[in-house]
């Protein structure tokens, strides 16, 4: 059994390996540094109003993927909250596969934190959400019925085009992270 203790120690490991790459990261990540160990139970979405969630950015032969958030009404990574026993990578890999239906895998050197967002959530919550690195495959997304619809492969410029204003100055940088981490962004062209 882990402990809360061992949650904060192992966001604050995953946040010392980033690099910020625009002033919103670089606020975010003070942000969640600074308030990260006050919280009692980091993982819990009940627990207090600022917790830590996960999410999946997604690269592959066809692009980087995105979906339409039902709720917020733009187009975002797919991610959400961390359940009860689970870690922020894993959480990120089963929110990609909820939310698209696609099963994902780590780049060559394994689980990759790429960014860190503190942005506000629902019910008046504030979410620290780490961003992990994952590889699709070539093929379309297949959201459950309960899910956006809205889920498809961009080329870097179209993601650029469609995300929510805070996303892009990520993005802009999405190609050559990916590249530095052994994988490719295709151009979204399917193969076949």
């Amino acid at each position: 059994m882990t402990s809360p203790i061992d949650h904060v120690a192992h966001v604050e490991a995953l946040l010392c390996t980033l690099t910020p790459v625009d002033a919103r990261e670089v606020a975010s990540l003070e942000q969640a540094r600074a308030v990260l160990p006050s919280l009692a139970q980091p993982f819990s979405e009940d627990a207090q109003d600022t917790h830590v969630t996960a999410s999946g950015f997604v690269v592959g032969p066809r692009g980087v993927l995105l979906h339409h958030h039902l709720k917020l009404g733009i187009w975002v990574q797919p991610g959400g909250h961390i359940d009860e026993g689970e870690w922020p990578h894993g959480a990120a890999q089963r929110e990609v596969l909820e939310e698209t239906g696609l099963e994902v895998v780590d780049p060559p050197g394994g689980p990759t934190v790429v960014r860190i967002d503190v942005h506000p959530g629902p019910r008046g919550h504030t979410h620290l959400d780490l961003g992990f690195l994952f590889v699709g495959g070539d093929d379309d997304p297949a959201p459950p019925p309960h899910e956006s619809q809205a889920v498809r492969w961009c080329t870097i410029d179209e993601a650029l085009a469609l995300a929510e204003p805070g996303l892009r100055g990520f993005l802009g940088t999405l190609e050559a992270m990916a590249g530095r981490h052994g994988v490719t962004v295709g151009r979204g062209a399917r193969k076949g």
